[in-house]
């Protein structure tokens, strides 16, 4: 009789879990857009392929636009990094070159001595040279031709009839300036209520900015359009700005531990000619944060949010000495102002834990 038990326990133990199993496997997984100003490994490559390999997340596209490099470089970098990866089935759209205030890259030493310096140096492709094409900057950082190309369609379009074809599906991962979004809007306000929800690496509500005293880079390089598209009544709006990211701090051992993850990974070698590093080479005190990978990070388990806000917020779009402000309202807003949930904290432990997970790590064939 109890053999009998025995093996009675055994079979429903089996049947629910592979019960269990096939209830993981069939739930949907979340539509991403990435939206990104795209550069080798940290931070907004790691972003990618970090959603790009997780089970729970269908990454539908990566759009690029300048901000941290010209959108040529970036649909540059974004092709080699997934060719490297093997993930040839998500497609790349290029998108916006310049920000929607005319000059600002020809302005720009001007506008610095205006809006003084933050803590900082870094400027993005105000002080990087302009790629003659993507398939010319492609060719001259990796010495071959691509084997993979960004479609034809403009990334605004591409956004626009994206969200068109999976409405109330789609999560906007918002990890660079904001201008694609801000022309898909514009364009198709029908778009707006079909949007599952947006999540940004942008602002500095509770701090001060990292390129002006004032503001972020993300919605300083296009406040006008950062202020577009955080005004739209979109459902849900999520913000990982510098309130966050200068708390998620990247040292030597974080470093050496995702090299020894990383192993054969080509991965490994851009994270090692990165500017990290080399940093990290020389200097073994050397520090850097991880930026747009926490919004990656936390599209794929939410539950690393730990601390947040829900204010209405907004950008300041009028050139000065707080250009490119992001402002947060606790009670009163001014007319026009949506709300938002801004992060203040994460789990930092379960952060590194969940970047040196391999199976984001996995070659795909």
């Amino acid at each position: 009789m109890k053999h009998f038990l025995l093996i009675a326990i055994s079979w429903v133990f089996t049947v629910l879990c592979a019960t269990s199993t096939w209830a993981v496997s069939a739930l949907p997984r979340e539509k991403v857009l990435l939206d990104s100003d795209m550069v080798e490994a940290f931070d907004d490559g790691i972003a990618m392929l970090l959603l790009a390999n997780a089970p729970n997340v269908e990454l539908m596209g990566v759009t690029t636009l300048s901000g941290n490099s010209w959108v040529e470089m970036g649909t540059a970098n974004a092709i080699r990094q997934l060719e490297q990866a093997g993930i040839r089935s998500v497609p790349v759209a290029a998108g916006l070159e310049y920000p929607l205030r005319p000059n600002r890259h020809e302005l720009f030493a001007l506008e610095r001595k205006l809006t003084g310096r933050g803590h900082d140096l870094w400027t993005g492709s105000f002080g990087l040279k302009k790629p003659t094409n993507w398939q010319t900057a492609y060719k001259e950082t990796y010495g071959t031709t691509p084997s993979m190309h960004p479609l034809a369609k403009h990334a605004v379009d591409f956004i626009i009839d994206t969200v068109r074809a999976n409405p109330g599906q789609i999560t906007i991962a918002a990890i660079g300036p904001c201008g694609n979004l801000a022309l898909a809007v514009r364009k198709a306000p029908d778009i707006v209520p079909l949007i599952k929800r947006i999540i940004y690496m942008g602002g500095a509500f509770f701090q001060q900015g990292n390129t002006t005293p004032a503001a972020e880079f993300n919605w300083y390089f296009d406040p006008e359009a950062a202020r577009i598209v955080v005004r739209s009544p979109f459902k849900e709006q999520i913000v990982l700005g510098l309130d966050v990211c200068e708390k998620v701090i990247f040292r030597r051992e974080h470093y050496d531990r995702l090299i020894k993850t990383l192993a054969n990974h080509p991965m490994r070698d851009m994270l090692r000619t990165s500017f990290a590093g080399q940093s990290f080479e020389k200097n073994p005190n050397f520090t850097f944060f991880v930026w747009d990978v926490l919004v990656s990070a936390v599209i794929i388990d939410p539950t690393l949010i730990t601390e947040s806000v829900e204010c209405f917020i907004d950008v300041n779009d009028q050139m000065g000495l707080s250009y490119g402000q992001s402002l947060a309202y606790p009670q009163e807003a001014p007319l026009g102002v949506q709300k938002a949930r801004i992060v203040t904290a994460v789990d930092s432990v379960r952060f590194w834990d969940l970047l040196n997970n391999l199976q984001y790590w996995q070659i795909k064939q």
